[in-house]
C-alpha cells in the first residue's frame, strides 16, 4: 500500500471569517455544501453522502480560524483541516484545506475539494 502524502490547497473566499466558520463546523452549515446530512454526537461528526455514512472525530477547533477532523477509520496521523486565513493588510480571506491522499489519488482528491469549495462559494454568495 502506498503511503499517503499531505497536500494543501488555498481558495480565496469573499466572506467574513465569522460567517465562513459556521459553514465549517456547524451541522447545518456543513450540510449546505459538504455532505447531504451531518450529525454530531460527542465530538464525532457523522457525514452522509448518497445514503453512505462516514464518521470523523473533531480533533481541533479554533473559533473563526480552523477545524481539524480525523476519519475514525483512518490511521491516527491522517486528518483533514479547513483553516481560515485573513491577510492583515488587505483583510482578504482565504480557506486553506489540508488533506492526505496516496500519490495517485491526490489529483482526484483535489478535484473533489475544488468542486466542494466551488459549491461553498456559491452557497455563501461570495
Amino acid at each position: 500500500m502506498s503511503e499517503k502524502k499531505k497536500f494543501t490547497i488555498e481558495y480565496e473566499i469573499k466572506s467574513s471569517p465569522r460567517i465562513l466558520y459556521g459553514f465549517l463546523n456547524e451541522p447545518n452549515g456543513l450540510t449546505q455544501w459538504f455532505a447531504d446530512d451531518v450529525n454530531i454526537k460527542d465530538q464525532v461528526y457523522t457525514f452522509t453522502w448518497d445514503g453512505e455514512q462516514q464518521k470523523a472525530k473533531l480533533l481541533l477547533q479554533k473559533e473563526n480560524k480552523l477545524v481539524r477532523f480525523k476519519w475514525v477509520d483512518d490511521e491516527p496521523q491522517f486528518y483533514f483541516e479547513m483553516e481560515i486565513l485573513q491577510d492583515e493588510l488587505t483583510n482578504d480571506v482565504a480557506l486553506a484545506i489540508t488533506d492526505f491522499a496516496t500519490e495517485d489519488a491526490i489529483s482526484e482528491r483535489k478535484l473533489i475539494w475544488n468542486n466542494q469549495i466551488e459549491y461553498l462559494i456559491s452557497v455563501l454568495g461570495a
